[in-house]
């Protein structure tokens, strides 16, 4: 065989393997709504036109080499994509997008086709409505055209290598992210013309990899809809969470919260549908309903994943507690973040912000601290609403949400807890009708019968017979018989009993007393007097002092009896 003949040769296979390729291709889109011809599936196609690729392709006069593309360039300047997230700004769209946007985008004509001198008649004109109708605004679409390289995920490690990606998910010549690269024109197999199936994301996770994934239960759960509205998920037709995966929460066209693609604007509600019992097996929606509560939909569209604390808005969100990705189901060790809580961003004790939390009472300093608002619940003598300042193990005294308080003697605490112990903020605030409280309803700070978010109740008003339930919040953790019995403060039958009525919130502060206002002496055992039932005596003095373990002096005036001082034991 002579060289001209081996090169004739694999010539002519070249060329068969291309007419087989092509031919494969036009048998997978005939089916498809992309066959726009007169046989054409769809409800859009031809009056009359027989010819399918024509709608895109033309051997001749076409408008640029590029895939001998068969339709004008479109002149709309876009609203692109943009969020306080995204790894880098997203410019105008280009190559195969814009292609593809030359139909998409509605503005111009379906059957405008470069190589014919009239327009094809149409079932329909442009495409104006339906699923495809992108429009000018993809700002509610996955970002296209912008440059995804290895500086993009070095910067951010959730985004895999590029090197990483595997056929058929491909950038286009210029390293650049497309349309065209979850899409294919031609095949619709996985629906949506998506190069494969995203059952459980996995077309999302061939370039992102969000931390935490693997092991969550928005990745593993295959918990079902019971069919009772909101419908949880409805533009995908999976039918359990793993399934729906990311699409759970996030929509990539046509998203009701542009930046991050989330389902809907309104922030809760891109998580209640799941959470509301109707999913998840507990009802957190019931919960922000109760009396006291996170009130998450009193703002929408407030909060950012970028957020400072120090100047963002007054808002709380599902997300400014959980991070979708990394939380788990399980308890921690106080004052460590638990799993459902891992992975959010906090305030340290110090006041400096940090990207992930370590500890709980960080994620709740970001409103109760150095930004909090509001009233005390009852008027101090040392009036502070900076919880980070109260809980300070500087302090004279604290509750041990920050580390172990400085009172080594505290006979009424209950086994297993100490005077070395530390508890959380939700040892307290939580729900009332939760695991804490006894009950079987979800745990944390959603909502509450009692007015603070308290787990249980505890009566701040004077005058008020003491019973087991009156503070049951305090002797979840003191005994109430070792109190009654003055094992510590030789007056405490006598304060709680009916000869006085007295309150716990009377004498008592319960998150801590600021060093900066308060002092070891006066402010011990969390002394901080309610300035309403509390008030100077005859010599015009208010306070109280510490006088060794047990003992100590007050002077003031209280139930019309005057201290000036009143000594015990």
């Amino acid at each position: 065989m002579t060289r001209h003949q081996s090169l004739w040769r694999a010539g002519l296979a070249a060329a068969l393997l291309l007419h087989a390729a092509s031919a494969a291709a036009v048998m997978d889109i005939e089916l498809t709504k992309h066959n726009l011809s007169l046989t054409g599936p769809g409800q859009i196609r031809a009056v009359s036109m027989d010819r399918i690729c024509v709608f895109c392709h033309t051997p001749h006069n076409a408008a640029s080499n590029t895939l001998l593309w068969n339709r004008a360039d479109t002149t709309t300047t876009y609203i692109p994509y943009s969020s306080s997230t995204a790894p880098q700004v997203v410019g105008q769209p280009t190559g195969s997008s814009r292609l593809c946007l030359s139909c998409h985008d509605g503005t111009i004509a379906l059957g405008a086709l470069n190589s014919l001198p009239t327009e094809v008649a149409m079932t329909q004109r442009f495409l104006g409505i339906g699923a495809g109708a992108i429009g000018a605004d993809l700002s509610d679409d996955h970002p296209v055209s912008f440059l995804y390289d290895v500086a993009l995920s070095n910067a951010n490690p959730e985004y895999k290598d590029p090197s990483l990606l595997l056929e058929p998910i491909t950038l286009d010549s210029n390293g650049e992210l497309q349309c065209s690269t979850c899409h294919d024109a031609h095949d619709n197999t996985y629906g949506k013309f998506l190069y494969m199936d995203n059952t459980a994301s996995a077309l999302c996770l061939q370039c992102h990899q969000p931390t935490g994934w693997p092991l969550s239960p928005h990745n593993l759960a295959s918990n079902t809809w019971n069919h009772v509205l909101p419908d949880p998920w409805p533009h995908t037709t999976w039918s359990t969470v793993h399934d729906n995966g990311c699409e759970s929460c996030h929509r990539p066209h046509s998203a009701g919260g542009h930046a991050r693609l989330m389902n809907t604007f309104t922030e809760e509600d891109n998580c209640l549908p799941c959470h509301n019992g109707n999913v998840a097996p507990q009802n957190i929606a019931a919960q922000f309903q109760k009396p006291s509560s996170h009130p998450v939909a009193a703002t929408a569209g407030v909060h950012d994943p970028t957020e400072q604390a120090a100047t963002m808005g007054r808002h709380v969100e599902c997300a400014d507690c959980h991070d979708a990705h990394q939380a788990q189901p399980g308890s921690g060790t106080p004052p460590a973040v638990s799993p459902p809580i891992a992975g959010v961003s906090g305030v340290d004790s110090a006041g400096i912000e940090v990207s992930v939390a370590t500890n709980q009472y960080e994620i709740c300093f970001k409103c109760h601290a150095d930004t909090a608002q509001g009233l005390t619940p009852v008027p101090r003598q040392v009036v502070t609403l900076n919880k980070r300042l109260q809980f300070d193990i500087t302090n004279p005294s604290f509750h041990p949400v920050e580390g172990p308080g400085v009172n080594p003697n505290v006979p009424s605490l209950i086994l297993p807890m100490t005077s070395a112990s530390v508890i959380y903020c939700t040892d307290c605030h939580s729900n009332d009708a939760g695991p804490g409280a006894g009950g079987t309803g979800p745990a944390g700070p959603h909502g509450s019968n009692y007015p603070y978010l308290l787990e249980r109740q505890y009566v701040m008003t004077d005058n008020t017979a003491e019973a087991p339930t009156v503070y049951a919040l305090c002797y979840k953790c003191h005994d109430r018989n070792n109190i009654l019995a003055d094992q510590s403060f030789s007056k405490h039958s006598l304060h709680l009993g009916p000869l006085v009525n007295a309150t716990c919130a009377a004498c008592h502060d319960p998150h801590g007393i600021s060093g900066a206002q308060g002092n070891a002496t006066n402010n011990a055992h969390l002394i901080n007097f309610d300035t309403s039932v509390v008030s100077p005596n005859s010599a015009g003095l208010l306070k109280y002092e510490s006088l060794g373990t047990f003992t100590g002096r007050c002077f003031l005036s209280c139930h019309g009896r005057d201290h000036n001082p009143s000594v015990y034991p």
